[in-house]
C-alpha cells in the first residue's frame, strides 16, 4: 500500500500559503498591548508631569496596572483561544483596545480616573498579546518556524520606528490629548483591517454548522504544569522580563541622566526599534538552525553590558547607540523564544493556554520593574543601581535556559 500521508511543507511554502497570517500578526502585535504602551508612556511622562504634577514613578504605576490585568486576563485570552480560535477574539479585541487607549485623552488630573482607564485597557488589551497572534504562526510554520514568529514580532520594533517620531510630532504640534487620539487610532486603521481580511486558522466544521479549531499534538495544559521544564522557563522570564522591561519605558530619562542633551537622545532611540526588528530577524533565524535554549542565553546576556554601561552616569553618544541597539537587539527575542520554547518542549495541543501562562511571568517582570525603575529614579534621582544589578541577574537567569535538553517529538 502507498504512503498516502501527506508530505512536509518546505520553508518557502510555509511562507507562501502563511503570509498573510504573519503580516497580519505583525500589525496586530505591533499596534498591540505589547508595543504601544511600552514604547510612548517615556514620550507622554514628560507632559503628563507638566500637566498634571504627577511624578514619574506614579504615571509608570500604570504599567503595572496593565501588568496586573494582563497576570490575569492573558491566559483566560488564551484558553478561550483554544476553544472558539483566535481569530475571533482579536477582531473584537483591536477596536476595543484602541478605543480604550483614545479614552487617555479625556484625563482631567485625578490618578484614581488615570488609573481605572489603565485598568480597562489592560483588560481589552490582553487579547492583543503576541499569546493570541502567534498560535496561528506557530500551528502554520514547521521548517521557519523561527523566523515566521520573529517576523510576526517584528511590529514592536516597526513602532519603535516609526511610532516614536509620529507619536512626537503630534505631541509637539497638537499636545498629549491628540497624542492618545492619534496612536489609539492606529490599531483601529491598521491592525483591525489586516486581522480582518489576513487572519486565519484552520478550522473544521462540526454538524451543528459551529467552526473549531484544528486539534494539534502535544501536552495538555496539566501536563505541562507537571513538568519541571515549564517552571524552569517561567522562574527566568521573570528575572529576565525585569531587567529588561524596566529600561525601555524609562530609555529617554536614562539617556538624559547619563549626560546626553534631549537631542542627543532623539538620535539614539529610534536605534531602539531598528535593533528590535534586526534582533527578532536574526533571533529567528537562529531558533530553526541552533538549539534555541543556546541562542537565548548568548543573545539574552549581551545587554548585560549595555545595562551597566547606561548605569555608569557617563554616556557618550557613540557608545549609548551601541548599547541601546544591543539592548533591543535582545529584548527583539524574547517573546520569539517563549513561543518557541512552548512548540518544541510542550507542543502545540494547548499553545495558546501554556503560553498564557508563561506570560503570566514574563508580565510580571517586564510589567513592574517600570515602576520600580521609576520609585529608584524618584528617590536617587538616577537609575545607576537598579541598572548595575539588572546587568548581573540577566546574565545568571539566562544561563538556567541551558538546562532544559532537547526538544520533544510529538506523533502527527
Amino acid at each position: 500500500m502507498s504512503d498516502m500521508s501527506p508530505q512536509p511543507l518546505t520553508a518557502s511554502e510555509e511562507f507562501s500559503r502563511g503570509w498573510g497570517v504573519i503580516l497580519a500578526s505583525m500589525l496586530g502585535i505591533g499596534l498591540g498591548m505589547a508595543a504601544l504602551p511600552t514604547y510612548s508612556m517615556g514620550l507622554f511622562a514628560p507632559y503628563l508631569v507638566r500637566e498634571f504634577g504627577w511624578s514619574v514613578g506614579q504615571i509608570m504605576a500604570a504599567m503595572s496596572i496593565i501588568t496586573l490585568m494582563s497576570l490575569w486576563a492573558g491566559p483566560s485570552y488564551g484558553a478561550w483561544a483554544e476553544k472558539i480560535g483566535a481569530r475571533r477574539i482579536i477582531l473584537v479585541a483591536i477596536p476595543l483596545w484602541g478605543l480604550a487607549f483614545m479614552s487617555l485623552s479625556l484625563l482631567n488630573g485625578s490618578l484614581v480616573q488615570f488609573y481605572l482607564t489603565w485598568l480597562v485597557i489592560g483588560l481589552v488589551g490582553a487579547a492583543t498579546l503576541p499569546i493570541t497572534f502567534t498560535r496561528a504562526v506557530n500551528r502554520g510554520f514547521d521548517k521557519a518556524k523561527g523566523l515566521a514568529l520573529g517576523l510576526a514580532m517584528t511590529g514592536t520594533g516597526l513602532f519603535g520606528i516609526f511610532g516614536k517620531p509620529f507619536l512626537g510630532t503630534v505631541l509637539a504640534a497638537y499636545g498629549w490629548r491628540a497624542g492618545f487620539v492619534a496612536v489609539g487610532l492606529l490599531p483601529v486603521l491598521m491592525a483591525f483591517p489586516a486581522a480582518f481580511f489576513l487572519f486565519r486558522e484552520e478550522e473544521i466544521s462540526l454538524p451543528d454548522g459551529h467552526h473549531v479549531p484544528v486539534e494539534r499534538p502535544g501536552l495538555t495544559t496539566a501536563e505541562a504544569l507537571r513538568d519541571w521544564r515549564f517552571w524552569l522557563i517561567a522562574a527566568a522570564l521573570v528575572p529576565i522580563s525585569f531587567a529588561m522591561g524596566g529600561p525601555v519605558p524609562n530609555l529617554e530619562l536614562i539617556l538624559k541622566d547619563g549626560g546626553l542633551s534631549a537631542q542627543q537622545a532623539l538620535t539614539v532611540t529610534p536605534l531602539f526599534g531598528l535593533a528590535s526588528i534586526t534582533g527578532r530577524l536574526v533571533g529567528g533565524w537562529l531558533l530553526d538552525r541552533i538549539w534555541a535554549p543556546l541562542v537565548g542565553f548568548v543573545i539574552l546576556s549581551l545587554p548585560a553590558f549595555s545595562l551597566w554601561y547606561m548605569g555608569s552616569g557617563m554616556l557618550d553618544v557613540g557608545h549609548a547607540r551601541l548599547a541601546t541597539f544591543t539592548l533591543g537587539f535582545a529584548l527583539g527575542i524574547e517573546y520569539d523564544l517563549v513561543a518557541f520554547f512552548v512548540a518544541r518542549y510542550f507542543g502545540l495541543k494547548r499553545y495558546a493556554a501554556i503560553y498564557g501562562l508563561l506570560y503570566v511571568c514574563f508580565a510580571a517582570g517586564a510589567g513592574f520593574s517600570p515602576m520600580v525603575f521609576g520609585h529608584n529614579h524618584d528617590t536617587t534621582g538616577n537609575f545607576q543601581a537598579i541598572l548595575s544589578i539588572s546587568s548581573v541577574v540577566l546574565v545568571v537567569s539566562a544561563a538556567s535556559f541551558l538546562l532544559l535538553g532537547k526538544y520533544r517529538r510529538f506523533d502527527q
